[in-house]
């Protein structure tokens, strides 16, 4: 239960940044202007605030395979399965693939077409690279005998990162569609919302990776742990 409040407690963290972001913590009446006269509030755009929703219903699902795992490793059939040393360059690629897509957001706002492009394809082919090489995490561990009937562990490890690799193929999509239409525009005017959505979901989805390998580790419950220890 530890790693699920932990994980709920970061989504809370990063919610309460977005929202700060988007005004929603101004105080308009301290707003300098003409008396009685409220500021013009700044308007949302509709799929900005549909992403965090999905979001928001992601983050429960995964929340709540992280639960079911944490309580099923109770049980004394538990066999924990060893972590491919692949998932640590998949992690740093999938990194540099979230960077990547940063670096497209700020190329967007300064009107760099050209860095655009170049950081929407980079994005691209590091998230592919991670789904392969999960693939290959994959068929490494049915090599050694690690099938997905055999153990509970084994069946949670690949739902966990199967469910995140099918979100990221999902956000694949969109990222597609924005860098052709990248290809297509000669300003960048029109693709900062979707440049800054795809930025958006792709640093969410790293965090969400980030949370499965430290619970696949143990790092979360040793963490958990050390907290426990320094409160009591």
């Amino acid at each position: 239960m530890g790693s699920i409040l932990l994980f709920l407690g970061v989504l809370a963290v990063i919610g309460a940044w977005w929202l700060s972001r988007q005004g929603l913590a101004s105080k308009p009446w301290l707003e300098q202007g003409t008396a009685g006269a409220w500021p013009e509030a700044t308007p949302v755009p509709p799929y900005r605030v549909g992403l965090l929703i999905l979001l928001a219903v992601i983050g429960s699902l995964f929340a709540l395979f992280i639960s079911a795992y944490a309580m099923r490793m109770q049980l004394p059939d538990w066999r924990a399965l060893p972590v491919p040393r692949i998932l640590w360059l998949n992690t740093t690629i999938l990194a540099l693939s979230s960077l990547a897509l940063h670096g497209a957001r700020r190329a967007a706002e300064r009107g760099e077409m050209p860095e655009l492009r170049a950081s929407l394809l980079a994005g691209g082919i590091s998230a592919l690279a991670f789904l392969s090489g999960q693939l290959l995490a994959w068929r490494q561990l049915s090599n050694e005998g690690y099938f997905l009937a055999a153990n509970p562990a084994n069946a949670f490890f690949y739902i966990l990162t199967g469910l995140h690799g099918l979100h990221l193929l999902g956000g694949l999509v969109a990222l597609g569609r924005t860098t052709e239409n990248a290809w297509r525009e000669s300003a960048t005017d029109r693709l900062r919302l979707s440049v800054d959505l795809c930025a958006t979901y792709w640093h969410f989805l790293l965090l969400v990776w980030l949370v499965f390998l430290s619970v696949l580790t143990g790092w979360a419950g040793n963490f958990v742990d050390i907290c426990r220890q320094l409160l009591t």
